[in-house]
């Protein structure tokens, strides 16, 4: 059985981020062992979207200018429309998912967060999945795009929504796990 025990994991999030989907990882992946922070742009609490209104506060552990990928062995992006579209323009985080990237380190996108990936420039050449409206942005961008609960990449662990969350964690626990990647050029 893969052991996350003592690994450091950061949730990279701001409001609107889809609730199940950054409660339900971050719930797992200390459950398995893992020391896991919520970064986001500000300090204090973000707001999650749920079903079709605002959901619960979650606190945020540390403002993104205050940590690094140095900081951690791996990175989840939660989805919903919000959260990825406001952090995509927001140069500190694509420099901060870009470094976990370029360090190996395993990195996984549910929902709408491909779009945090293509805007990085992480998809070209990569076998994807995302939330179904946004494939052709994920095509577009040069991913593999498939319809599939999960799907992995040499450390880039991908799934569609809330209902494959239980797939998306125990495949981020096995990538963390197994620990960096090498990763050629796509």
């Amino acid at each position: 059985m893969p052991s996350i025990q003592g690994k450091r994991i950061a949730i990279l999030a701001t409001d609107g981020f889809e609730q199940s989907e950054l409660e339900v990882p971050l719930k797992h992946l200390r459950a398995e062992g893992a020391e896991v922070h919520v970064i986001a742009p500000k300090a204090g609490e973000i707001t999650g979207w749920e079903g079709k209104d605002w959901g619960r506060p979650i606190t945020v552990d540390a403002a993104l200018s205050g940590v690094s990928a140095g900081d951690y062995d791996a990175l989840v992006l939660p989805g919903g429309q919000i959260n990825p579209d406001l952090l995509r323009v927001e140069p500190e985080a694509i420099a901060f998912i870009t470094a976990f990237w370029d360090a190996g380190k395993v990195i996984g996108a549910i929902c709408h967060a491909p779009w945090l990936l293509v805007e990085a420039g992480i998809v070209r050449g990569r076998e994807v999945t995302s939330y179904a409206s946004i494939q052709t942005d994920v095509k577009n961008a040069g991913g593999i795009w498939s319809d599939a609960e999960v799907v992995t990449d040499k450390g880039l662990v991908t799934s569609r929504k809330p209902e494959d969350l239980p797939a998306f964690c125990a495949k981020l626990v096995e990538e963390i796990a197994e620990g960096t990647h090498q990763r050629a050029a796509a």
